[in-house]
């Protein structure tokens, strides 16, 4: 899936506009097999070790990823000088790299989340590459034993966010699984990390946007989009659709405790796209409107169904009830190794939630902030992978971890 995905078109498109040489990690990593798309494809492209090591098993680019990728593209422009390559501005400090003080990696997590865009996971992903660029070890077992660290205490740091234990361990799996590495003097073989580190970040970061272009040919003029609480990548999804200039209303639910969607509603009305607020409980009364289901996810696991905010499941089930779509936006470092078997096979992610009034103290509240909902209740999910059915996800988890 990943040769043919419009995440991987772009990174070779880019490399060719900027006319950057084929970096020598290419060379040491076997070539895909042969396919009739071959002719279409530059084979010594300066292409990421990331998709190198998918491109054995689906080897096909078709005319239509092609296009997609390449209006992608064309729609997005560099932003300015102050943003990276990747249009992501850095950290507003660079925690132990230039203050003099010691490099800590909760330090530069913190910094990189101060930006209100940036997801959880890509931060975890960021602090990490700068935990490689500031390490002062001398052989590879020390900066791996290094790393390891750094990443079990960003994991530690929330133990119940699934998206950034995920993150960590794929960011893990990405930067040091290539073999290579054993026969490089340490210091080519540090700048090799850097560079791979920098590379997850790159991929990481355009996720987002290769989602929402993806997306784009099942939003029709005249629908209707029921939404379940506030993910930046469903936003991106519909803020892209509005720029297309497609017509169409959603319709968001509170999103009790935490009211998320009167946030998200915010957005959308910034953008003035037609949206209705409803309550959680007014789903199955508003249902018959509705012409597809938007959600995010807070992770997705190996069963392809996903776990996201407290109410999703119960969504699904009308919507799957009334035969209505599902669809489900999610970024591949998302992608967990988890098989819960039901709602209580997963640790619990407690929010507060105020009443509005007291609570007899012998009243047990039940706080838990999200649920699961199985894969036979979503239509498809839309990752930077491409479009995948829920029964896919655990081929993908394999290929990812391995």
């Amino acid at each position: 899936m990943w040769w043919r995905s419009a995440s991987f078109i772009l990174d070779r498109q880019q490399h060719q506009n900027n006319g950057v040489a084929p970096n020598p990690e290419s060379l040491l990593l076997s070539s895909p097999p042969p396919s009739m798309a071959d002719s279409a494809l530059n084979p010594k492209s300066d292409v990421s070790a990331y998709y190198q090591s998918r491109a054995s098993h689906h080897a096909v680019v078709t005319s239509d990823w092609l296009d997609q990728a390449q209006a992608a593209v064309d729609r997005h422009t560099d932003d300015g000088d102050s943003l990276g390559s990747d249009g992501i501005a850095a950290p507003i400090s660079g925690g132990g790299e230039e203050s003099g003080k010691a490099f800590s990696v909760i330090d530069e997590f913190n910094n990189w989340r101060k930006q209100p865009d940036l997801a959880e996971a890509v931060a975890a992903i960021r602090a990490l590459a700068a935990v490689i660029r500031t390490s002062e070890a001398t052989t590879m077992m020390e900066l791996e034993i290094e790393l390891k660290k750094a990443s079990d205490s960003l994991k530690s740091w929330d133990a119940t966010s699934i998206s950034l234990t995920a993150g960590c361990d794929l960011f893990m799996r990405y930067v040091t699984r290539t073999s290579a590495l054993e026969y490089e003097d340490f210091n080519s073989a540090k700048s090799r990390l850097i560079e791979r580190a920098e590379k997850f970040g790159e991929i990481s970061c355009k996720a987002r946007r290769i989602i929402a272009m993806l997306s784009q040919d099942f939003i029709f003029d005249g629908c209707t989009i029921l939404v379940h609480g506030f993910s930046r990548v469903v936003l991106e999804v519909l803020k892209t659709a509005a720029e297309n200039k497609k017509l169409f209303r959603v319709l968001c639910t509170e999103g009790r405790p935490d009211r998320t969607g009167l946030r998200f509603s915010n957005e959308l009305a910034k953008l003035d796209v037609p949206v209705k607020l409803l309550i959680d409980s007014a789903v199955a009364y508003s249902m018959d409107e509705v012409d597809m289901v938007f959600v995010g996810a807070d992770g997705v696991v190996e069963s392809g169904g996903i776990i996201n905010m407290m109410g999703t499941f119960q969504i699904a089930l009308v919507a799957h009830n009334m035969n209505k779509p599902v669809y489900v936006a999610a970024e591949s470092y998302k992608f967990a190794r988890h098989y819960p078997l039901d709602q209580k096979d997963m640790a619990p992610a407690l929010r507060p939630i105020d009443f509005g009034v007291p609570i007899p103290s012998k009243v047990e509240v039940e706080t838990s902030a999200r649920d699961y909902t199985p894969p036979q209740y979503l239509s498809l999910l839309f990752t930077d992978l491409g479009v995948l059915t829920p029964s896919v996800i655990s081929d993908e988890l394999i290929q990812l971890y391995l």
